[in-house]
């Protein structure tokens, strides 16, 4: 057994035979990382590499290799779990860290121990490249300045990224089946969802390098067609994702301004919205891998005329067939569980006022006690904070369920008391209903299966109709202050694991 110490710290470099690169990112964080009683870890994500081996031994770093090529965020979660330190900063293998990087960092851990993330400025710095821009747009390489001063921030980014040890624990580490894009940003969404908090730490700040050919026009196109494609397929998994028309202009708009400005950032661009055209057009398969939890959709389930008319001709399908036993279940409905209260909470926009009405007159016909409380949104607020208020103002300590919905559905007759029935006779803590073929939906597990009354699974979505029991008011409620409460469904799935709820 070693006598030595856990070190305060440790610096991750995930890397692929890059040793030019790697050298200079050691230059600058070795003497630091020594100051400060920390380690080095290099991962070379390929067969090891004896010359990198000894140059992470010239720098006094430990040397890990993957064997094989598993991605970036498979390099970082192998540096992550081998590492000693309770603090991970994980820097790409082309930065340059500035003087007092590592005491800037290690002086906010101690400043703000309620944060979980941090992160610094990352300044671009390409080296004899070719690339003339006009200045109006940032240059093509990731970067980040949020100012002087330090402050919460939203999210920081891969290349200069540090973690508390718990906090890459809390996550699971970083999803390895996001490529060059989204993965940074997916974990802290996950970790923001449970509490934690980012922050930006102004002298803890990179150069993000490019350096010889990666400098050059072409490289740089190349590479942001690359990340175009990963960004399309992150937005998707997000349920963000812009129209083809909406992508068309985009490119247009890129055209015009390498030509009107001369500007060869415009080409970049110009090459990041093909990218990203060319995945709406012919989408890459990103199956989850067998390990992954339901959840992981990596697809989106966004509708467009054609897929909207076959869900519904599947929908119609499905009815006919499933009708018999839709029917029996009406009836058991009728007779169990016992009247129960229920409280429904929405948040209406006016431009949703049809949809909304039509919901509340069909909740209206259930035969337990349901209890509808509609408001508008308060400018500024997000959809969980808007939730807080309404139930703040209307506490749900006397109902059986909470059940809240987004104000774009479309319930089915007779939807309110079969799915009670469901939910209480198969003893569900969490509970969704299946969205019908011919609906929107992000992740296939939560897909209608005709013949299948119930499914329990590790997920249950944030909407658009979540019902809460009573058993999970006092762990759920009052929500996170989230604006639309991505990661936080994921957060509930743990939650929902480590308290037993089916």
């Amino acid at each position: 057994m070693s006598d030595r110490p856990d070190p305060s710290v440790s610096v991750i470099f995930p890397t692929r035979r890059r040793r030019e690169y790697l050298r200079v990112a050691l230059e600058s964080v070795a003497p630091q990382v020594r100051a400060h009683a920390g380690e080095m870890l290099i991962v070379e994500d390929d067969p090891a590499d004896p010359a990198t081996e000894r140059l992470a031994a010239e720098y006094g770093a430990r040397y890990l290799a993957h064997g094989a090529a598993r991605g970036l965020n498979a390099a970082r979660n192998t540096g992550g779990a081998a590492a000693g330190g309770a603090l991970l900063c994980f820097l790409d293998d082309d930065v340059r860290a500035w003087p007092g990087w590592l005491a800037a960092l290690l002086a906010a851990d101690a400043a703000c121990p309620d944060h979980l993330v941090f992160g610094g400025p990352i300044r671009a710095d390409l080296e004899n490249t070719n690339l003339h821009a006009c200045g109006r747009e940032s240059l093509p390489i990731t970067t980040l300045d949020l100012g002087s001063e330090d402050r919460d921030a939203e999210f920081a980014w891969g290349a200069n990224l540090t973690l508390r040890r718990r906090g890459f624990e809390l996550a699971r580490g970083f999803d390895e089946n996001l490529g060059l894009y989204g993965d940074e940003e997916d974990l802290q969404r996950r970790l923001k969802a449970a509490g934690g908090r980012v922050r930006y730490v102004a002298a803890a700040g990179v150069d993000h390098r490019r350096a010889g050919s990666d400098a050059r026009l072409k490289a740089l196109s190349r590479a942001a067609y690359t990340r175009g494609r990963n960004s399309r397929r992150y937005d998707g998994r997000k349920r963000t994702v812009p129209s083809l028309q909406a992508e068309v202009r985009t490119l247009a708009g890129c055209l015009v301004h390498a030509v009107r400005h001369r500007c060869g950032n415009g080409i970049v661009l110009t090459a990041h919205t093909i990218g990203r055209l060319r995945e709406a057009l012919a989408p890459l398969a990103t199956p989850p891998a067998a390990a992954d939890p339901d959840f992981l959709s990596g697809e989106s389930g966004t509708l467009n005329r054609r897929s909207r008319a076959s869900g519904a001709a599947r929908d119609a399908v499905a009815d006919v067939l499933t009708a018999p036993e839709r029917r029996k279940l009406r009836r058991a409905a009728r007779r169990e569980p016992p009247r129960r209260r229920i409280l429904v909470v929405s948040i209406a926009r006016p431009e949703h006022a049809a949809a909304t009405a039509a919901t509340v007159a069909e909740l209206e016909t259930s035969r337990h006690d349901v209890a509808i409380r509609v408001i508008a949104p308060r400018r500024g607020a997000g959809k969980w904070a808007n939730l807080n208020a309404s139930l703040a103002a209307q506490p749900p300590d006397s109902e059986d369920w909470l059940l809240i919905l987004d104000d774009d559905i479309v319930l089915p007759a007779h939807f309110l008391d079969p799915f009670v029935f469901a939910a209480e006779r198969f003893g569900l803590r969490l509970a969704q209903p299946a969205h019908a073929y011919n609906s929107n939906a992000a992740w296939r597990v939560t897909r209608r299966r005709p013949g299948v009354l119930a499914r329990t699974t590790s997920f249950v979505e944030i909407g658009p109709v979540t019902a809460l029991h009573s058993d999970t008011f006092s762990t759920l409620v009052p929500f996170p202050d989230l604006h639309m409460g991505w990661g936080l469904d994921v957060h509930w799935g743990a939650l929902a694991a480590e308290r037993g709820w089916p």
